[in-house]
């Protein structure tokens, strides 16, 4: 849509536009989205029946509101999609630093214009974008930032008296009249700035510096915020959480699958080089970030945002590209190996409690990537047993079979190959055709990913076979040693015998 042509105040009023306060505005256009069935939230997963009906709410009701949650919970994501429900295009004077509308100004200068000039006031047309500004807050940030200060060069060139509005130098709260207004971690703002918000949340204007200039801004505010019980740099003042109308609260992923989604959509994963993510990969991502987020070892007031998923995900597509590369392959699958390609992704965005430091970012970590293995492997087979499987005989007349094969240790095939004395070497370096020739040698495992899985092709089939063998070492049936590139699976009883043997 380009912009109206319309140019003057008459022209408007011809045209049979209706002013409308920006409150009213997001109101009407949110009712519209409403009736037509669609959203100006897109993108957003997993708030459809908490987060994004409060928000709804708030806005039919005309309230200023803060986002409340964890790092990590889209809640800047939510606000810069909030322009969407503005109309596409709104009128101002020309030249009006505050966005003013021709038909309420709100400043001396152009009250004065539209009285003189009358339907001949020259207006411009701002996009929604216009209307729409964000700010960090951070301990530095002033009231001359936010509001405005006298410019006493300016009152001194135009000899002008320092009370009058025209030596003011306006901030970007003013400057976003007739639009929203977004402040980003509010409790980090100084108390005595928080202070200079009140005005403007109950009275709808502003005041510079003691003098009686009154601004009657029009305006929707929304804060974002940690729980203050995180947030340790500062609260947000009684008096302005009381002049805030609506507190909505926002949350991590409730479902594996609302997690997947986030992570593919927000991932870098287009590399151009045929990497294919199986869906339980992606979801032995999810389970890392969620078990994570329950660990007695990490920082829960702290949350373990979404952004760790991401990146993770972002350096398991790495570590097969790196691969598919020195091996010039085309299309590829990633191996259980390269999970452990993620730690960087993880370490450097979970905080620990003391317990944790104690153990090290780096275990802490690879614990973490173990027990989503575990939780997925639990998905697809009872818990690993030692006990042997045994042919169950059934007695003549009974209207079954002659017997029934007990598979409550489908594994044991795999567990005897090792138990025999032999092991498995891998290389996360290794083509697609060693890592293929490795794998095979293992009796029994092929068929258990036969009788449990439906691979979509033999790439995904043989990380099957190698997700088998880390999950029966995370349930401590199988032993792994790890060097660097190379690691092996031994029998646990002989890899236990051997350290025995090592320290005697």
């Amino acid at each position: 849509m380009t912009r109206p042509s319309i140019k003057t105040l008459g022209e408007l009023k011809s045209s049979g536009y209706t002013p409308l306060s920006v409150k009213d505005e997001l109101r009407k256009n949110l009712l519209k989205a409403i009736t037509n069935g669609s959203s100006p939230f897109e993108g957003v997963v997993g708030f459809e029946d908490t987060v994004i009906p409060q928000i709804y709410n708030a806005i039919l009701a005309k309230h200023n509101f803060i986002l409340l949650g964890l790092r990590g919970q889209a809640k800047s994501k939510l606000i810069r999609q909030l322009p969407n429900l503005l109309d596409k295009y709104s009128p101002r004077i020309a030249g009006s630093a505050l966005n003013e509308s021709p038909f309420s100004p709100i400043t001396a200068r152009y009250k004065k214009l539209v009285c003189q000039q009358g339907d001949d006031v020259e207006i411009e047309w701002m996009s929604r974008e216009e209307r729409f500004q964000e700010k960090l807050a951070t301990p530095d940030v002033t009231i001359a930032d936010l509001i405005g200060d006298i410019d006493p060069i300016k009152a001194a060139r135009e000899k002008l008296d320092i009370s009058d509005e025209e030596v003011i130098h306006w901030g970007i709260l003013p400057r976003t009249n007739n639009g929203i207004f977004t402040i980003n971690e509010l409790p980090d703002l100084q108390p005595r700035i928080q202070v200079g918000l009140l005005n403007i949340m109950e009275e709808g204007d502003i005041q510079v510096r003691g003098f009686p200039i009154r601004v009657a801004l029009d305006i929707l505010l929304v804060f974002t915020a940690n729980p203050e019980d995180y947030t340790n740099r500062g609260n947000i003042i009684t008096p302005l959480k009381d002049r805030i109308d609506s507190q909505i609260i926002t949350h991590y992923p409730k479902s594996i699958k609302d997690s997947v989604a986030i992570t593919k959509q927000e991932a870098w994963s287009e590399r151009g080089s045929g990497i294919k993510i199986p869906d339980f990969m992606a979801e032995i991502i999810e389970n890392i970030s969620s078990e994570a987020r329950a660990s007695e070892y990490v920082d829960q007031t702290s949350g373990v945002s979404a952004r760790v998923s991401i990146a993770a995900m972002e350096c398991l597509i790495s570590a097969v590209e790196r691969r598919a590369t020195v091996n010039r392959e085309k299309e590829t699958v990633p191996r259980i190996s390269d999970l452990y390609a993620t730690l960087p992704a993880l370490t450097g965005k979970m905080e620990l409690v003391y317990e944790g430091e104690l153990e090290g970012p780096t275990l802490v970590a690879t614990s973490l990537i173990g027990k989503a293995i575990k939780i997925q492997f639990e998905r697809y087979f009872p818990a690993p047993s030692k006990k042997k499987r045994q042919i169950i005989q059934i007695p003549d007349g009974a209207g079954l079979p002659e017997s029934i094969d007990d598979e409550s240790n489908p594994f044991e095939a795999v567990t005897d190959y090792f138990g025999s004395g032999l092991k498995l070497d891998l290389n996360d370096k290794a083509p697609l055709s060693d890592y293929h020739l490795a794998l095979d040698k293992i009796a029994g495992l092929k068929d258990i990913v036969s009788r449990h899985f439906q691979p979509a092709d033999s790439d995904e089939y043989y990380l099957r076979m190698e997700f088998v063998l880390e999950g029966l070492h995370q349930f401590n049936v199988l032993a792994k040693d790890i060097s660097d590139a190379n690691f092996s699976y031994t029998d646990m009883l002989a890899n236990m015998l051997r350290d025995v043997e090592v320290d005697t």
